[in-house]
């Protein structure tokens, strides 16, 4: 037979942690694997290797993936030691610290989608007074000042007051996954060490193959093996562009550490606070948070990043840190220059990875899953087609996502020499320099954002951009014709902040309600 006639019905997925198990449920959902025998999706997983476990926020995004496995919220609320977040506080990065708290929020969502009717220029041109920009034309932002939650205890499971999304256990997260991956959704789990590869006639992978002799054949396979990349990477040898010229940051230190108290407050938010050689990160669960510190080891040595690390803890409340244990990792930074070669494709770490600073890693698994599953080839004769849309689809994104990431820095006027040498012109990727370069007299318009694949919306950018004030970013006032519209406006995200602050609930009482009793059903 034709070999571009074959069908394409065994998928293999090399892997688990969540980007294994995030594309393995998908696909079984996809094909409704539990009652349709002619497909099979199996993941082999060595129980050997431990994940990296430290990719612990989410995008909202995360709300309808979950759904749509048929995922009850509060179960996964639960199991998982998850809370809410609605975004990400950054603390200093507008410049060195001084003894007073300078931050801004990124949040998830804004009253009015600027696409619609964009606020921005009506707030730099001062219709919306002192208010921080966040503060001007969003109600999240001072939902997460008092601590409230998104949602009431009455509300239907993924829906929301206000927009929102995950702080999870990611150990927790994966097994979770895998029960139901396993028990609802049809999935055949492998537990085994990866050996080799039996490849066929037409350089296509047909088994792979595990320490134990054993042989797993397919017709596509996934790499979800992290950042050892064993089928894209070691097998297909497909090469790793780097960008540490770009992101200069290459490591992390990570401490889990305890609340002062059982009913220490639950912030709804992650927390960024920026550090001489890069920044930290504080994400709170139901029974502790997940600290670390991302920093440039080409700037500050391991012991003085943790050093770092351990004094924010004792500044933050933390009694005893001498007892909490650290862990080093070392973050290959960029990209394979092809996400899917032959009949083998990369989703999570095994593909790309960037620094977690606005946690878009589960984000692009889910990207990349969602769009397997739904374009997953009928026979062979359809997987270079196939191969190359998902491939354009994820080289834009990641290139996306790493302008977002460094505009962060590029706009940031801290000084010290991390800082320094991460505003050097030879650093910056032309597409954000062009980009920038146009929004200092012109602002951030919609249709710069008009791909299905752009990973971050305009107001995504615009809570950045405005929300670290940066010198020289401002609009022609006399462009402004729709002030007392926008005035109406405006006074309308107070009158909202003011019922919210009446009807949300504080974080943490939510959240042990929910463990409690659970959550209406959808």
């Amino acid at each position: 037979m034709d070999v571009n006639q074959s069908k394409v019905r065994s998928i293999v997925i090399l892997g688990g942690g969540t980007a294994g198990w995030i594309t393995a449920a998908k696909l079984a959902r996809q094909l409704s694997l539990s009652n349709n025998i002619d497909y099979k999706v199996t993941l082999i997983e060595s129980l050997n290797i431990p994940i990296i476990g430290v990719g612990e926020g989410t995008w909202p995004t995360m709300r309808k993936t979950l759904a749509e496995l048929g995922i009850d919220e509060g179960d996964f609320l639960r199991e998982c030691k998850a809370t809410f977040k609605q975004g990400t506080r950054f603390v200093n990065w507008r410049m060195d610290a001084s003894g007073t708290d300078r931050h801004y929020y990124h949040l998830f969502g804004s009253i009015f989608d600027p696409a619609d009717f964009n606020l921005a220029p009506y707030w730099l041109a001062g219709l919306a007074g002192e208010k921080a920009y966040a503060d001007a034309v969003s109600a999240q932002a001072h939902v997460c000042e008092l601590g409230l939650a998104p949602k009431q205890v009455t509300t239907r499971q993924y829906d929301g007051l206000i927009s929102y999304a995950y702080h999870l256990d990611a150990g927790s997260f994966s097994k979770f996954l895998a029960k139901h991956a396993i028990e609802r959704l049809g999935v055949k789990h492998c537990e085994g060490n990866f050996h080799g590869v039996r490849w066929a006639e037409n350089g296509d992978i047909a088994a792979l193959q595990l320490s134990d002799g054993r042989e797993i054949e397919g017709d596509l396979f996934v790499d979800c093996s992290g950042f050892r990349s064993l089928l894209l990477g070691k097998a297909c040898g497909i090469d790793f562009e780097s960008i540490n010229d770009i992101l200069l940051t290459d490591s992390a230190i990570a401490i889990q550490a305890p609340y002062s108290s059982d009913d220490a407050p639950i912030p709804c938010f992650t927390k960024s606070t920026a550090q001489d050689a890069g920044w930290i990160w504080d994400i709170s669960l139901q029974n502790r948070r997940g600290t670390g510190h991302v920093f440039s080891s080409a700037h500050v040595s391991d012991d003085e990043a943790e050093a770092t690390l351990r004094k924010y803890l004792v500044d933050t409340g933390v009694m005893d840190v001498r007892e909490l244990k650290s862990r080093t990792i070392r973050m290959n930074i960029g990209y394979r220059k092809q996400f899917w070669h032959n009949n083998c494709l990369a989703i999570g770490l095994s593909a790309a990875f960037v620094e977690p600073l606005e946690a878009s890693a589960i984000f692009l698994v889910e990207a990349a899953a969602n769009m397997l599953a739904e374009m997953l080839p009928r026979t062979r004769g359809d997987m270079p087609y196939v191969r190359k849309v998902f491939n354009q689809s994820m080289s834009f994104r990641w290139k996306r996502t790493i302008d977002f990431i460094k505009m962060h820095y590029v706009l940031s006027e801290r000084t010290g020499k991390f800082w320094q040498d991460n505003r050097l012109p030879e650093t910056i990727p032309a597409s954000l320099s062009d980009d920038l370069a146009y929004w200092r007299s012109h602002g951030v318009s919609k249709y710069q954002f008009s791909s299905t694949f752009e990973p971050f919306p305009q107001e995504s950018y615009q809570h950045v951009l405005y929300g670290m004030q940066a010198s020289g970013y401002q609009v022609e006032t006399q462009r402004l014709a729709f002030k007392e519209e926008a005035v109406r406006r405006l006074n309308q995200v107070d009158k909202i902040k003011a019922a919210l602050a009446n009807e949300l609930p504080d974080h943490r009482t939510l959240v042990e309600k929910v463990i409690r009793f659970g959550m209406p059903k959808i």
